[in-house]
């Protein structure tokens, strides 16, 4: 099913948080837009479209934007609290039972009541591995190297605790994974369970990402 000029627009804007999050806060000009993305916009449509039309859709899609940026619950606001994790170590696998058998021992060496930290995701196709960095040694003899797919290390987990259940508040993940590419922060893992959420980034980056979402936490909650 072929796109209208408006899910044209909207695919082709959504591709650069940039220009998203400068259209919420009514910093673009329409025209100038329209005149950047109209080659892109004709050639997901299949014919020609005209700069008005692009503006329109353009403009309609700010109130969606709009609407999305207020994050607020019935009661008011969701407490928060962000903590930072230094010495961080990630590992990323090719899936294999062995692997996840494996890997499942460290959950008897970390400790997370004294301090460590401990994450394993296990996907359809990979394993994902972040632990504190003094278990480095134990995690790579416990992983086949033929599986690795890449390594990180010292990396800083930057975890939000929310004094409410965050996941059914719409728009806080995308909001604040928004907010930290507009600051030009790399993702690393995304982690998240009810009423937390963890973003590991590069050590050089942790504290534009922790300033970075304290300021988005502070004015959308």
């Amino acid at each position: 099913m072929s796109l209208s000029i408006a899910g044209c627009v909207k695919e082709i804007i959504n591709r650069s948080p940039f220009i998203s999050e400068m259209m919420s806060l009514d910093l673009i000009s329409y025209s100038n837009l329209a005149a950047f993305i109209r080659s892109d916009v004709e050639a997901m449509f299949g014919k020609s479209v005209s700069e008005s039309a692009i503006i329109m859709a353009a403009r309609r899609y700010r109130k969606e934007l709009e609407a999305s940026a207020v994050v607020k619950d019935g009661d008011g606001g969701i407490g928060y609290e962000i903590s930072m994790k230094t010495n961080i170590y990630d590992v990323n696998l090719k899936r294999s039972d062995e692997s996840a058998a494996r890997l499942m021992k460290l959950y008897g060496l970390v400790k997370p009541s004294q301090g460590d930290f401990l994450n394993v995701s296990i996907g359809s196709h990979e394993i994902s591995l972040s632990v504190s960095d003094k278990y480095r040694t134990e995690v790579d003899e416990l992983v086949n190297e033929e599986d690795v797919i890449h390594r990180f290390s010292d990396l800083v987990a930057l975890t939000i605790v929310f004094k409410g259940d965050f996941l059914q508040t719409p728009g806080i993940l995308y909001l604040a994974a928004r907010k930290l590419a507009w600051e030009s922060v790399n993702i690393i893992e995304v982690l998240s369970t009810m009423n937390v959420l963890t973003f590991v980034v590069r050590k050089e980056e942790s504290s534009r990402a922790y300033e970075a979402l304290n300021a988005f936490l502070s004015g959308a909650l």
